[in-house]
Formats: C-alpha cells, sequence, structure tokens
C-alpha cells in the first residue's frame, strides 16, 4: 500500500501501539487497507476473544490479526480523523480531513465494538482521555 516516503511510523500512544503521521495527509486520502483472512461471521461468534475482526457483511469478516495487517493498529476515536469504507469484501481506511505530521490516525469502531471492548475500561482517545 505504501510506496516511496512512508506517510505513517507504527509507535506507542495514549491507547496502545498506534498510526501517527510523519507528514501531513490530506482530506480524502486512502490511507491503508484492513487484511486478512476472510472467516465467517458463525465463525467469529464461536471465537468471541478475537478484537480484530471487521465485519464486511452479513456473513464474512476480516480476521486482521496478523501483523501484516497494518491497519490494525488505527486505534479508536470519538473525534475521528479516518474513517473505514467497505467495499465489497475489502476494507480501507480514508482520511476524513487533513491529518497533520505527528497526529494519530483513528476512526470511529462504531457502537457494537465500543459497547463490548471500550467503555468497560473506558475510552482513551484524544476527545474522552483529557475528563
Amino acid at each position: 500500500m505504501q510506496k516511496g516516503k512512508p506517510r505513517y511510523v507504527i509507535k506507542r500512544t495514549a491507547t496502545g501501539l498506534g498510526m501517527v503521521a510523519v507528514e501531513p495527509i490530506a482530506k480524502g486520502t486512502r490511507i491503508a487497507e484492513y487484511t486478512g483472512p476472510l472467516v465467517s461471521n458463525e465463525e467469529v461468534e464461536k471465537r468471541k476473544t478475537g478484537k480484530y475482526f471487521f465485519g464486511v457483511n452479513s456473513k464474512w469478516s476480516i480476521d486482521g490479526t496478523p501483523r501484516s495487517n497494518i491497519a490494525r493498529y488505527i486505534n479508536h476515536s470519538c473525534r475521528p480523523n479516518a474513517e473505514a469504507i467497505i467495499s465489497g469484501r475489502r476494507v480501507w481506511i480514508w482520511s476524513r480531513r487533513r491529518i497533520k505530521a505527528g497526529e494519530e490516525i483513528a476512526y470511529d469502531y462504531g457502537k457494537e465494538y465500543f459497547e463490548e471492548h471500550i467503555k468497560p475500561i473506558g475510552c482513551k482517545c484524544a476527545k474522552c482521555g483529557k475528563n
């Protein structure tokens, strides 16, 4: 996905490892693809412990567990600067606005994920972590 000079690095952030822009990223830029094997949603329900499943439709999810899935390092934010766009069985992360160099790239994981995984421990995104 990334050719030439990297636009981001993976480093420690307030919420764990995260993706941080090393140069400005323009609004409407494709940043990364969320990759991994397709698994049935039935299998996702059986596993129940995975944090890296990304549902693409009513039958399939992407298991984003492999570390080669660079998009797995994009953290949740209640005030996101990026968004996940599902295209068929693929998921792309796009910038919603201009992202400054040094800024963490983040998108909203959605209500279901938030309620199950984030709310019980408290949201630590830039918006909520300052409270």
